[in-house]
Parts: structure tokens; sequence; C-alpha cells
């Protein structure tokens, strides 16, 4: 499946060398003030250009083709779409026969009977995360006064971002790292236990941002080796607000309304100008692979809006399922 929400519903289409990708979004409220300029500083921080990015260039340029009249949402599907230009298809010729490693060439040929597009990672590629920032930037209105930010805090193992790239770049190869999440001034009681709970929600549209490997909300993985008493957040107030947040905003899969706090481990990207040596399946024997291609060294460095926008969907869905269920009953 290609969509992601209960009442936001957010559907993918398109390859990365196909003629356009895009995104539509059924659910959103009528009446937001939308115009094709609102999307143009979350897209321009995706886009490739700085140091250890891609060298494909593309312009990004949204155009809405539904669900917007007169510069107002209208309640009807948004259909955002936006054209490929900058292609360069002959460089994935060989990948049919050699499969790259550590992308999903090999289980799409499987998966889809040998007819997935190739080129550029088809609808696996990252390129097709251009719809989630401009899904991200409609469901940024409908959470406010909510904010979120994002931000890399390590990559290739270091805190010292710059380095660790010029290093890779040097050595030809690819790095990973951490983008740490904040929200601030979050609702109080987002999310629906036990299957749609504020974690899982996130959880699961976080990782359908390819190159996303772990996910940990508060003090995560530390956690395991705390002690309850240390770990447990005391309030300090009747507004909720606690001394620590090692719940990172969350008790029993609800916001509990501190601060949402959670991080994430982005791989290394999988196309590295190191050569590999793996299997030709035409030929059954193993070969040497050096991938060509324009590449980001460390993917990582646009995935803060992308992390952003994924949130924010998911919480716009929660949000609106909360009101669906509270307004209703008379419990808001």
């Amino acid at each position: 499946m290609n969509s992601f929400g209960k009442i936001f519903r957010v559907s993918l289409f398109g390859e990365s060398h196909g003629p356009a990708i895009g995104v539509i979004i059924d659910g959103c409220p009528p009446g937001l003030p939308l115009r094709t300029d609102d999307f143009v500083y979350d897209l321009s921080r995706r886009k490739s250009g700085g140091k250890g990015t891609t060298e494909r260039n593309e312009t990004d340029q949204p155009e809405i083709l539904s669900g917007v009249f007169e510069e107002r949402t209208t309640g009807a599907p948004l259909t955002i779409t936006t054209n490929n230009s900058d292609r360069i298809s002959s460089d994935y010729d060989q990948f049919k026969n050699i499969p790259r490693p550590g992308h999903a060439d090999f289980v799409a040929g499987i998966k889809y009977s040998g007819f997935s597009d190739l080129r550029g990672g088809g609808h696996f590629s990252g390129r097709i995360t251009w719809g989630l920032v401009v899904a991200g930037v409609i469901a940024k209105m409908i959470i406010k006064p909510s904010e979120i930010s994002a931000k890399l805090i390590s990559a290739g193992g270091s805190s010292d971002i710059e380095a660790a790239l010029e290093k890779v770049l040097v050595e030809g190869d690819s790095i990973g790292g951490i983008i740490e999440c904040r929200v601030h001034k979050p609702a109080k009681a987002l999310g629906e236990p036990f299957f749609y709970s504020f974690e899982s929600a996130v959880s699961h549209v976080i990782f359908s941002i390819p190159a996303i490997k772990g996910i940990e909300f508060g003090s995560g993985f530390a956690a395991a080796v705390m002690k309850g008493s240390e770990h447990n957040d005391p309030f300090i107030d009747r507004t909720g607000r606690t001394s620590t947040n090692n719940a990172g905003g969350i008790n029993g899969g609800i916001t509990n309304g501190n601060e949402i706090v959670f991080r994430v481990a982005v791989k290394p990207t999988s196309s590295t100008g190191i050569e590999q040596r793996t299997l030709d399946f035409e030929k059954n024997e193993m070969t040497l692979l050096k991938v060509g291609g324009r590449h980001d060294r460390c993917i990582a460095m646009r995935m803060p809006v992308i992390v952003e926008a994924a949130t924010a969907i998911a919480m716009a869905d929660l949000l609106m399922i909360d009101r669906g269920i509270h307004e209703r009953s008379g419990n808001s």
C-alpha cells in the first residue's frame, strides 16, 4: 500500500525517473489558505545542492491539480504534483542483472515479477519523499499551535558533521546519521491505544521514509539500564508539566503536553563509490560492481524536513481522530 492515515490520508505516487511524482491528500479540512508558495520553504530544505548531496537538480515546483479553489482548500481530495526533468536513466541499465547491494532492486524484482521500474530506484526512491514534504506543509497548518523542528545531530558517528562529511567525500564512500525531532506545544491526549498510539502512528510513517533504520522516544534505549525511580518523570504543576522528560512527552501511548522528543537513525546511502563484490544474477557468478550515477554521500543531510513532515502527518491524523471521537461525545 502507498497510503497512510485513517482520516487525514496521504497517498504517494510516481517513480524517480517517471514523468512526474506527487501526492493525493484525502480528508483535508476545508477552508485552509493554500498557495503553491506555501510549499517553497520546506521543499527548498529537502532539495539537493549542498555539500555531499546529489548533483541531480530538479525544480521541485509544485502544481495543485485539485482540492483548492480561490486559494482555499475545498475539502475534496488534494492532488499536487511536480515534474521530473533532470533524469539520466542509462545509469541504471545494469542493475536488473546485478542488483545493487543495500537497495530494493532484488526484492522489487521478485515482488513485482520483474516489471518494477529500477531507474533511480523507481517508487522506492528517496525522490518520492517530495510528496511527504508537501503533505507535511498542510499537516503543519492543521496541528497549529504545535511546532515541529528536526535537526541532524551526528553524521558518520560524529557530532562534527562537517569533518565527517569532508572525510567521506575524500574516501568516496557514504555515511548515515542521527536526526533529533522535537514537537513544541503539542496538544494533549493525542494517541489511540493500543494499535494507533502516538508512538505507533509516528513510527509507522517515519519508517516509510527510505533509509530509516531505527527510532527511539525520550530516553529511548537508555531506559533499559535505568531504574524506575530514575526514569519516571515527576509532575511539578497541575498542567502536567514534569521535571524530567524521559518519556519524551508520551505516557501510555498518549501525549501528555510536555515536549515530544524522539531520534531516528538514518543508514548510509546504499549507492557508494566504493567497489563491491556481489552476484551477477544473469551469469551466476561473482563480479565487481561500482555504482555510478548521482547520489547523496549522506542522505541524512536532507532528512530533517522529511522527518518533520512525517511527524506532522501522523499528528494531523491523530488530532482529527481525537476530535471525531471526543467532540461528538461531548467530552472535549
